[in-house]
């Protein structure tokens, strides 16, 4: 070989080398989604090691001859090794697609012609027809040379055949891998047919190899992917298992304090009793559909929901319970169950008596970093930074606008007094018109 080739050709070997080790150190340490799939890439990239290493002796051994028979050992342990990843592929192929190879024809061919390969070069470091290396370590092709090859070729055809058929059962990732593992590989062997051309195979094989090494890499990729929204989905659903105890939970004296306020308004005031009635059948409606929901809803309904809701509280209270509605943006989704609970928790920590009317605020704006929405009121409020006082319920509400919507919320005292919750609704949530 010329220096550059040989130089080409070591530099392959070197850069293949390097592949099978990472593929290696990759397949032993890195979980992987199943056994077989961890057992099946540490045997081939042992054996695409072994193959480079099996070069690299041979290379060494073709520069610094020791005996021709020495060499010819080696060059055929070399193409032996370099052989072995062909049917792998098959193997691996019929896994994919979720085939017993025992019970395969495919496996079978791509068996019986590696194995015609295995034999072939068994006559050949018998027979000079093949191939034979003269005594200063020269190798030199024999007249039946083609015919050693003619069963890989077969194998890599009978491969490229056999993920074609199976291409609908394939992902479009998994079916560009396939391609690339056996199409260089297939076109460099065609040549060889004819000419030597080992630096355009070594390519191949490195081209091979990098595709399996993305095999391993893209399955430890999604097994992740599929673990992290696993993950997600387990947290939206216990999110929403919380609301529903939430709903299912509501605070007794609340009903009781309410049916006893419609009791007593049906003597004293009746059309006023009808609209609480009203107002509270209204509230519990959509409390209760508001756990069925598993999605956003638009911000319409769940402002009904706590118009609803505080319309029974100030028949309860009167005039110290007031409220103001400055809804400047209504066309936008959020998850059910957030603006109501936290209505309520407004009216439940700062109502008191003996401190004055209780102001609660709603409002809502659109700005460029979102949708916001404010619930503001001027009872005592609390620390919230204290974890102790933090309440459970916007604690939840603050989980479900992240998952479901991507939102936000924000809780911090109200110059005066009071508290103030904001939650942002990202942009995207916004409805069309």
């Amino acid at each position: 070989m010329s220096d550059w080739v040989e130089f080409f050709y070591f530099f392959i070997i070197g850069a293949a080398l390097l592949l099978s080790a990472l593929g290696l150190w990759f397949s032993a340490v890195v979980p992987m989604a199943d056994r077989w799939s961890k057992r099946f890439f540490l045997a081939y990239f042992v054996a695409f090691m072994l193959s480079c290493l099996s070069s690299i002796v041979e290379g060494a051994l073709s520069q610094h001859p020791v005996s021709s028979s020495a060499t010819y050992l080696t060059l055929i342990l070399e193409s032996l090794l370099l052989s072995l990843p062909l049917p792998m592929l098959t193997v691996y192929l019929l896994h994919c697609c979720g085939e017993d190879m025992h019970r395969s024809r495919l496996f079978h061919i791509a068996l019986g012609l590696w194995a015609a390969y295995a034999s072939l070069l068994a006559v050949a470091s018998l027979v000079d027809g093949f191939s034979f290396i003269t005594p200063d370590g020269t190798y030199y092709r024999g007249p039946l040379y083609p015919i050693l090859i003619l069963p890989l070729v077969a194998l890599l055809f009978v491969n490229f055949a056999g993920v074609m058929r199976r291409r609908p059962r394939l992902s479009h990732k998994a079916l560009l891998g396939f391609v690339v593992a056996i199409v260089p590989m297939t076109a460099a062997m065609i040549v060889q047919l004819f000419v030597d051309v080992f630096p355009l195979i070594d390519i191949a094989i490195v081209l091979s190899a990098l595709s399996m090494y993305s095999f391993a890499l893209s399955d430890q990729i999604e097994r992740d992917l599929s673990h992290q929204r696993e993950i997600a989905r387990q947290q939206q659903q216990i999110a929403h298992e919380r609301a529903s105890v939430m709903v299912l939970q509501m605070r007794p004296h609340f009903i009781y304090n309410t049916l006893m306020s419609i009791y007593s308004l049906c003597n004293l005031d009746p059309q006023k009793a009808r609209q609480v009635t009203a107002d509270f059948t209204d509230y519990l409606r959509k409390n209760f559909n508001a756990v069925a929901s598993d999605s956003a809803i638009p911000f319409s309904a769940e402002l009904e929901h706590t118009r609803a809701y505080l319309a029974v509280e100030q028949a309860r209270f009167e005039d110290i319970l007031l409220v103001d509605y400055d809804v400047q943006y209504t066309h936008f989704r959020l998850p059910p169950l957030t603006l109501q609970p936290i209505a309520e928790n407004a009216v439940k920590h700062g109502m008191d008596p003996y401190a004055g009317p209780l102001r609660v605020s709603i409002r809502t704006r659109r700005t460029n970093a979102g949708i916001e929405v404010a619930v503001e009121d001027n009872g005592p409020g609390f620390d919230p930074y204290d974890e102790h006082r933090r309440h459970t319920t916007l604690t939840n509400i603050c989980q479900r606008l992240e998952m479901m919507c991507g939102g936000s919320m924000d809780i911090k005292p109200r110059v005066g007094g009071g508290t103030v919750v904001t939650m942002t609704i990202p942009l995207a949530q916004a409805l069309p018109g």
